[in-house]
């Protein structure tokens, strides 16, 4: 525990095995938990300000689920490539990607965060969202994706240490980012001492300050340099050919979470047919829900980082090995939460909120979608091993299957001709999450990622 959350030296690709995943999926785990904690502190705090304060915060955030999809693409990449050059033995080549990745980051940033900046309301309006919701959110979406750069960039820069094996980097940047989150959200909130009371529009500048100085940490880090990596100044260019390399992986792991995260916006639509007490419990559920499955993503990390530096080693049978213990780990853990919130779901739903309208639905969306958790345990790790690899088609293919054909036809069916309303949507998430994870299973034995060059 010690090493690992001190940043193990390790070479990955040798020695125990059991060992090598502790020692990467600690650090990723608490990374992934502190992640979360961006999102549950506010909902936190925001819970407090009524049903159309915390629909702002859902509504806004399945928008934001379009720039995490981005960033989500862009960062499996740059892992399965700066991993890759690392198992190599090559950490110049892993600078270089690293570099390129950043380059491509910032760009996407611009991009997107300026329209959005412009935009914001008209795109609440396009949600479904009431006019009592676009006043009440306008400032918060304004924020929130005006500044979706900082979130691309933590994601990037992360990947690009996970991807050398520097997992306990990226876990204690997080920590900056968070305490700032923490100490800023209830003040700007609420106006407590010196700052300004701006509601809701105060958990949207917490969380952008916070990430932002994050961000300029990883910049700092990744420029002093670790045993794994560093940035020189000589490698500060851009290479086309890599460039162009990292961007076709990219664009296809853009389009396999972009493909998982619009569904996310379907689901939102759907239920926000049923008023803001609906869409305010799915949102509070979802949240916590996201609060424990980020760090089974810190474990599928683990995995993707192993079978990235494993292959570049030319050891498929270890890459192979590490996914199907990592698998069972994960498939424990989310086992054990999963009873403790079909059994509990009621009084942590009330850690967030107190309104008799929104606990009793929030609780059953929570309990629901909690049946499913050894489904996605396995799959989340299966799909992250294929993206280790560099193939990141098979998982495209799998999500098109799982959310688009089945998961978003079955949430309308269920919640409008089947009478069952937001419920109907909540067991269409446990149904398509058990999909995908049989089919990336059959997919990842019959072998062809161990191919995959990158």
């Amino acid at each position: 525990m010690r090493e690992a959350l001190r940043g193990s030296h390790q070479d990955f690709t040798t020695g125990n095995l059991n060992r090598a995943i502790l020692l990467l999926a600690i650090p990723m785990v608490l990374e992934m938990v502190l992640e979360s904690l961006f999102a549950v502190v506010d909902v936190f705090w925001v819970g407090r300000l009524g049903a159309d304060a915390v629909a702002t915060v859902g509504l806004t955030e399945s928008l934001l689920s379009l720039v995490f999809a981005i960033g989500l693409g862009l960062s499996l990449s740059t892992t399965a490539m700066v991993a890759r050059r690392i198992g190599e033995k090559d950490p110049k080549g892993a600078a270089v990607a690293g570099v390129q990745a950043i380059v491509l980051g910032l760009a996407t940033s611009l991009l997107i965060g300026l329209p959005c900046f412009f935009y914001a309301p008209r795109l609440l309006q396009l949600m479904g969202a009431s006019p009592q919701v676009v006043a009440v959110g306008s400032g918060y979406a304004r924020i929130a994706l005006g500044g979706s750069g900082a979130i691309l960039m933590l994601f990037l820069n992360n990947a690009i240490f996970r991807g050398a094996g520097d997992a306990a980097i990226a876990m204690r940047l997080l920590w900056v980012s968070n305490i700032l989150n923490l100490i800023l959200d209830p003040c700007l909130i609420f106006g407590l001492g010196p700052f300004p009371k701006l509601g809701v529009t105060g958990a949207a500048l917490a969380t952008f300050t916070g990430r932002s100085i994050g961000v300029a940490y990883q910049f700092y880090r990744l420029l002093r340099g670790s045993e794994r990596i560093r940035i020189l100044r000589q490698q500060l260019r851009v290479d086309f050919r890599v460039l162009w390399r990292l961007l076709r992986v990219s664009l296809t792991g853009i389009l396999q979470f972009a493909i998982a995260h619009t569904s996310w916006i379907g689901l939102v639509r759907i239920v926000s047919i049923f008023g803001s007490a609906a869409l305010a419990g799915y949102t509070i559920a979802i949240r916590i829900v996201i609060f424990i499955i980020l760090p089974s993503w810190g474990l599928s990390n683990a995995a993707a980082t192993l079978v990235g530096q494993n292959l570049g080693a030319k050891q498929p049978e270890r890459a192979e090995a590490s996914v199907w213990r990592t698998g069972f780990y994960n498939m424990l853990f989310l086992g054990v939460v999963g009873i403790f919130f079909i059994i509990f779901a009621t009084p942590v739903v009330r850690l967030f909120t107190h309104d008799p309208a929104v606990v009793p639905l929030a609780a059953s969306c929570l309990r629901i979608v909690s049946y499913g958790n050894i489904g996605y345990a396995y799959g989340m790790v299966m799909l992250q091993a294929f993206n280790g690899a560099g193939d990141t088609i098979t998982p495209t293919i799998v999500n098109l299957f799982g959310f688009w054909l089945c998961e978003i036809p079955l949430a309308y069916f269920l919640a409008i001709p089947a009478r069952m309303q937001a419920r109907g949507a909540y067991y269409s998430i446990v149904a398509a999450e058990c999909l995908i994870a049989g089919g990336s299973i059959l997919l990842f034995r019959r072998g062809y990622w161990k191919r995959q060059k990158i």
